[in-house]
């Protein structure tokens, strides 16, 4: 059968079933658009971005590469690629990527659920990462610089100068990140750690943001989220943590060590409070073993953190009993203030110097958390003259 065809050779075993019919489809609406239907400078963009032209309808990609259609479709969905019935609108690349896949699931390297959570992952993450590059950079660069100049006929060359060095700078990050969380992962005590951690986890949320929204303009909101997520992120990032997700009035950060987390949790509150445009923030964190997956993290310990959030006072910090007795066992908060005082009076008698402590813990009223039973908060500052 050539590779032109679509599946309708006379050869039994070369038959491949084609992908499931989209709904448009099966109304009987077209199998995909037109190439000569689309704006040419789409086409033209499309062309330089991929840096091949379209040959294969879906069908003949999955054959090319030697990959099942229902394999290939599950590959194609997992990194969010719209289903296009059996239009010719696949390049080398996307045979290439099918093969590269099915080639690590036949050399045993990843099963078949773990290649699909490496598709899903990728495509998630990019798709984020070609949305916001989009919307917040090359809009403002393609701005024509001329009068008379339309911001199409300024789109195409920006692209070409642009997309060699976004591609290596992308490559770049991306390796930095993997060998960093590479170390913290063989860094764990033992296997079981490799997978559910103890961590410090944190909210961080913007207080009364909902009739922030009713009050604002769309352009104002957006940059007051805009300059929110940016400073927490630099925070985050300068202090040693990790930004798990931003979302939009709030931010979950994750650390391996309770005294960085409540750092920066610290700072955070500290500078949106000399920010007069920014409104309140408050903080929830916990300290337990947590699950993560593809980038993401799970399970009670970040529910608490949550729900220490939704009843922290406003520019203060909540943790749990878990998160108070980590930093009174790394020495970096004393059990109490009398636990302190007794310390400091035991170590001037002994003619050496007092231990000293960054942060204060003060337990609040135990209060029912929903979903999680009693909890016991303590209100975590930081001591004088330790900014």
């Amino acid at each position: 059968m050539s590779v032109e065809d679509t599946g309708s050779g006379t050869d039994a075993d070369d038959r491949v079933e084609p992908p499931p019919l989209s709904a448009s489809l099966e109304r009987g609406e077209p199998h995909g658009v037109d190439a000569e239907e689309e704006d040419p400078l789409a086409l033209r963009l499309e062309g330089l971005i991929l840096g091949a032209e379209r040959r294969y309808t879906p069908f003949q990609a999955a054959r090319s590469a030697g990959v099942s259609m229902e394999l290939a479709s599950r590959f194609w969905r997992a990194m969010g690629f719209a289903d296009i019935g059996q239009a010719k609108a696949l390049t080398e690349a996307d045979v290439l990527a099918l093969r590269r896949l099915a080639g690590l699931v036949e050399a045993g390297l990843l099963s078949e659920a773990m290649a699909v959570q490496v598709a899903r992952s990728t495509g998630q993450t990019t798709a984020r990462l070609a949305e916001w590059q989009i919307d917040s950079f090359l809009e403002g660069l393609t701005e024509p610089p001329e009068p008379g100049m339309t911001r199409t006929e300024v789109t195409y060359p920006l692209m070409e100068l642009l997309l060699p060095e976004l591609e290596e700078f992308l490559v770049y990050v991306w390796r930095r990140q993997l060998a960093a969380a590479t170390g913290r992962v063989v860094q764990a005590a033992d296997d079981e750690e490799m997978v559910d951690r103890r961590l410090a986890v944190c909210f961080a949320d913007l207080v009364g943001f909902t009739r922030l929204t009713r009050r604002m303009e769309e352009e104002e909101l957006g940059e007051l989220v805009e300059a929110f997520e940016t400073t927490a992120a630099d925070l985050v990032a300068a202090n040693g943590g990790r930004l798990i997700k931003t979302l939009g009035d709030e931010v979950l950060y994750a650390t391996d060590d309770a005294g960085v987390a409540a750092e920066i949790a610290l700072r955070l509150i500290e500078t949106m409070a000399n920010d007069e445009t920014m409104p309140e923030l408050r903080v929830g964190m916990a300290f337990g073993t947590v699950t993560t997956r593809m980038g993401d993290v799970f399970g009670s310990t970040v529910n608490l953190a949550s729900r220490l959030t939704s009843i922290a006072p406003k520019d203060a910090v909540l943790v749990d009993g878990a998160f108070a007795e980590e930093l009174t066992r790394t020495a970096e908060a004393p059990a109490s203030e009398a636990d302190a005082a007794e310390a400091a009076a035991a170590a001037e008698k002994e003619g050496e110097e007092p231990p000293t402590y960054r942060f204060a813990l003060q337990p609040m009223w135990q209060r029912p958390v929903r979903g999680l039973g009693v909890v016991q908060p303590w209100l975590l500052t930081r001591r004088p003259g330790k900014a």
